[in-house]
């Protein structure tokens, strides 16, 4: 594809998407609450769109197409288990998390488990935890571009551009509005997302394909076998199947919708929208190994295979996998960002919310460099970069179902547990140990599970805790089982 299409197009995009963000900052307030989470006034279908652009990012349109083409139809599992996952944990907590973040005032997902062990370090840890290894999962965004823009033009546009480019951007819409403005072009980011993956998908059915997905598919049996041993399988699906209680760019999602019907919206839509667009980008895997064979990096399949299709179309394609990676971009700055200044440092000094947010914002840039930074050393497939990742954080799991459902957990359970499976999941993967055949995020989650249960058995729970999980249980019950207004 020629240089100045590309240009042309993230141009035309870029624009559109920063008029978005000035109409978003025309209603922006002056407070945390305003800047990080829209005044809590998100409606349905912004709200559904936010959540799905957000959790399908450059994985899906590069990541996952490449997975596919190296492992086959394997891959659809992968990403259905944790589209299910997903799915029943937004059912099961995301009316918790809602009615808590109106209770209780919250604006992070650290502070959650704060107010509910009684303690500004149980926050402090996890949310140094997130800051430790989304680091690396940001990254992939701009590796996903890098690798895409590199790919379709030949080498003119080059891998360290594109994510130079994907960066500046990512800091221009988060700066500029908050949430208002990444919302708003999130919306119109994952409309781009699913429209380019369909129309790419028909057209490889109907013009390269003109025998039927069948018969190509017959040519490639070998596509079709689950080929993955079971501890592989685990090893990745582990960490997606709670991504969305364990990740924070999700989870403070959860506090934005405007009403609980915008919260059923959003739950329903992103069901429907990440069904389809993991179909499609497991054949659009599938596609690639049949048309473009003999890759060397399997994150280059989705580049290669656009390089079958009109201009036109490709540069779509393109442009809709670049919003998913800066919608996604965007989301972990600004997250991490509040969770700097709300958890980190108001633990350690007391801290006006002028001076919060003014820290809040200084850490947006800092936090794309260190992105930029680290995907340029290319450390690994995007699709196994984006697990460990999550694998890093599954270490809030226990801690986090505890602060629902379990009065007896401690906050010295809490933090035992957060630090002993984070820093056991980094050790096995950094010595490349998978004990007795497991993969790291298996001993990560249960040595966490077990610290945090035995250390918090040996310790005082905080009295409130229970208040904490009675009052969540009940506002849940009162307001979105029965009805009544919050």
């Amino acid at each position: 594809m020629p240089l100045s299409w590309l240009n042309a197009g993230i141009l035309a995009w870029f624009l559109l998407g920063a008029a978005l963000s000035a109409k978003a900052r025309r209603g922006m307030g002056r407070g945390v609450i305003d800047y990080f989470l829209a005044n809590r006034t998100v409606g349905g279908f912004v709200s559904a769109m936010s959540y799905s652009a957000t959790t399908y990012s450059a994985f899906m349109m590069v990541g996952l197409v490449g997975l596919t083409y190296k492992g086959g139809i394997a891959s659809l599992g992968f990403e259905l288990t944790y589209l299910l996952g997903t799915v029943v944990l937004l059912v099961l907590f995301a009316p918790r998390y809602w009615v808590a973040g109106h209770r209780y005032g919250l604006m992070t997902p650290s502070e959650l488990l704060s107010t509910r062990y009684g303690s500004k370090w149980v926050g402090a840890v996890a949310s140094l935890l997130c800051l430790v290894t989304l680091v690396p999962y940001a990254s992939v965004q701009l590796m996903g571009m890098g690798y895409l823009l590199e790919g379709v033009s030949g080498g003119a546009f080059p891998f360290w551009a594109g994510m130079a480019v994907a960066a500046a951007i990512t800091v221009v819409f988060s700066i500029w509005a908050g949430l208002r403005s990444v919302a708003l072009t999130d919306a119109l980011q994952a409309t781009i997302m699913l429209v380019a993956c369909c129309l790419l998908v028909a057209f490889i059915g109907g013009s390269l394909f003109p025998e039927g997905w069948g018969s190509a598919m017959a040519a490639r049996p070998d596509l079709l076998k689950v080929s993955w041993p079971f501890p592989m399988f685990l090893g990745l699906t582990l960490p997606w199947t709670f991504f969305a209680l364990t990740n924070p760019q999700v989870v403070q999602r959860l506090y934005a919708p405007k009403d609980i019907r915008s919260i059923r919206g959003m739950v329903a839509g992103f069901s429907v929208f990440g069904f389809i667009y993991t179909v499609l980008c497991v054949l659009l895997g599938l596609s690639a190994a049949l048309l473009v064979p003999g890759l060397k990096n399997p994150d280059g399949a989705m580049a290669a295979l656009l390089t079958k299709v009109p201009r036109g179309l490709a540069l779509l394609v393109v442009l809709s996998i670049f919003a998913a990676a800066v919608s996604t971009l965007n989301s972990i700055i600004l997250t991490l960002s509040s969770m700097f200044g709300r958890d980190l440092l108001r633990a350690l000094t007391p801290l006006s919310e002028e001076k919060e947010l003014r820290w809040g914002k200084l850490l947006i840039p800092i936090l794309t460099v260190a992105c930029y930074a680290f995907g340029s050393l290319k450390l690994g497939l995007i699709a196994v970069l984006s697990s460990m990742a999550s694998a890093g954080l599954m270490a809030q799991l226990p801690v986090i179902l505890g602060a629902f459902f379990w009065k007896r957990g401690t906050a010295a359970g809490a933090i035992a547990g957060m630090i002993s499976g984070a820093v056991l999941t980094g050790a096995l993967y950094w010595t490349k140990t998978n004990f007795l055949g497991q993969w790291p995020p298996v001993w990560g989650l249960c040595t966490s599970v077990a610290v945090f249960v035995a250390v918090s058995l040996m310790t005082r729970p905080d009295p409130a805790g229970g208040d904490f999980i009675e009052a969540v249980a009940s506002d849940v019950k009162r307001t979105f089982w029965q009805g009544q207004d919050f």
